[in-house]
């Protein structure tokens, strides 16, 4: 990506490094327990706008201090999560504008615009990766009898979860039928740890794990899978970013660190690996055998349902020499999925936009679990624009499929002002003409308000101005200074000692 404020970060190693010299790392020499207390003091860390933590001692459920810290909060803040992305905060509109592009490419308007383009072709030659034959992720290997995932400081977040949780890592899948890398998926899912070479593989049936899953299940077989734990920036935020579906992760990866990929051949599972992870987990995720996963806390503020997901058998744990695990906690606003899901908001919009230029804002506010509301400023210019503007967002852009809740508003309203959004709902909206209400929709089937798993209703707010046939009453005008009172004031404002 030729919009980069910042060095290329090959690994984790040399992002904490940047982040620590601009005193953005606090380091925990204090042992702290990974059953609870780990996650504690990351919540209330992070609700500060705090530091990324490494906890250089953590301690398991025996007492036993891990030789392996922990680095949590990495992705607190918004500054971190550019900083991740390579660029300062105030540069995320710009590098918005550059996905929306790569999500629809405009032709070549004559030699000046190819010129011009030139940047971003050279960082296309960026996204091929380059293949490592000794990788530092495998200075350490351990096979067979030797895995035990207890040597990991894996945390148990809350209580009353089922035990520990693998919540960061990297999970790289492909196709059956094809073994390049532009096929391959990456994706985060959580994974439930049963023992020391078993997991649950807890990817949900719209994402691309779960696709080549049920690709290699079709054949009878079992899925090979590498989980990569503490990559660099770039390869993390690629796997959760809303990339064109026909956008391989690994390649956008390239793109965003300003760098080719580093791959390495797995041991002992037929896949190539983030070379410069800290750690990797390879195995095969069974095409039959199934396990309750769950209870755990979610992003929504509550413990998930208890639901079967497939097996994952762990093959071989390689790490460097002296290996960092990278963990974080999924909870109620603020967590990092929500700062995450925030920021990217900003990087969202431009595709928003050229999808419906009259949009001028949109904002999903991430105390309604970052995508379940959204709140759109729209130009209006017809009777029936922002009911066509709801349903083209839940129709078209499937980033909305599971947004319940839409509520439009004028331009002169700022969407992300909870003041301004129920003045305008107070004023703009009537219950009577104003609401637009379907039913058996696609819901996330975390969801447990809708009536059925997966499937519940959605309902749309249309608190703009009403023009034309909306309405047969006078619309009333807002109260507004004019420009000459506000310079007279202005020029007065120094006198009147207020």
């Amino acid at each position: 990506m030729p919009i980069r404020d910042f060095p290329p970060f090959r690994d984790l190693r040399e992002f904490v490094r940047h982040l620590d010299a601009a005193g953005d790392v606090a380091r925990v020499a204090e042992p702290v327990d990974l059953v609870h207390d780990m996650a504690e003091v990351h919540r209330r860390v992070i609700a500060r706008d705090g530091p990324a933590l490494v906890f250089e001692r953590p301690r398991d459920a025996s007492g036993r201090i891990l030789p392996v810290p922990v680095i949590a909060n990495l992705f607190g803040t918004r500054e971190r999560v550019a900083a991740g992305l390579g660029i300062r905060p105030e540069r995320l509109a710009e590098l918005g504008e550059a996905l929306a592009s790569l999500r629809e490419p405009q032709p070549v308007d004559g030699l000046r615009d190819a010129l011009a383009r030139l940047p971003i072709l050279r960082a296309a030659m960026r996204t091929r990766a380059e293949t490592v034959d000794r990788p530092v992720v495998q200075e350490e290997v351990r096979t067979g009898r030797d895995v035990d995932l207890g040597t990991l400081p894996v945390q148990t977040c809350w209580p009353g979860e089922a035990g520990p949780l693998i919540t960061w890592g990297v999970v790289t899948t492909r196709p059956p039928d094809s073994e390049t890398v532009a096929g391959y998926n990456l994706g985060i899912y959580r994974m439930q740890v049963l023992g020391p070479d078993r997991v649950i593989m807890r990817w949900l049936h719209h994402r691309g794990g779960a696709k080549h899953h049920a690709q290699w299940a079709a054949q009878g077989k079992d899925t090979p899978v590498a989980v990569a734990i503490g990559t660099d920036p770039a390869t993390m935020l690629a796997a959760v970013l809303p990339l064109p579906e026909a956008l391989s992760e690994v390649r956008f990866s390239g793109l965003l660190r300003g760098a080719r990929p580093r791959l390495a051949k797995a041991r002992t599972v037929p896949l190539l690996v983030p070379a410069d992870s800290e750690i990797v987990l390879e195995g095969f995720v069974s095409a039959t055998e199934t396990a309750p996963e769950g209870p755990f806390g979610d992003h929504t503020g509550y413990y998930n349902a208890v639901e079967p997901f497939p097996v994952m058998r762990v093959t071989a744990i390689t790490t460097r020499r002296d290996p960092t695990y990278l963990s974080t906690f999924t909870g109620r606003a603020p967590d990092e999925p929500a700062v995450l899901g925030a920021t990217f908001n900003e990087l969202f919009l431009p595709i928003v936009k050229r999808a419906f230029p009259e949009i001028v804002d949109v904002w999903l506010p991430p105390h309604a679990c970052s995508y379940r509301m959204a709140i759109i400023a729209i130009k209006k210019r017809y009777p029936g624009h922002a009911r066509r503007i709801m349903m083209g967002l839940w129709g078209m852009l499937p980033q909305f499929t599971y947004t319940k809740l839409i509520v439009v508003v004028d331009d002169d309203v700022d969407p992300r002002s909870w003041d301004d959004v129920a003045w305008a709902i107070a004023t703009r909206f009537d219950a009577s003409r104003d609401l637009v209400v379907i039913d058996r929709t696609p819901i996330d089937y975390l969801d447990f308000a809708s009536p059925l798993s997966g499937l519940g209703g959605k309902l749309g707010i249309d608190a703009t101005n009403k023009i034309g046939t909306e309405t047969s009453r006078e619309w009333g005008a807002v109260l507004k200074a004019t420009p000459e009172v506000t310079a007279r004031v202005d020029a007065l404002w120094s006198k009147l000692g207020l």
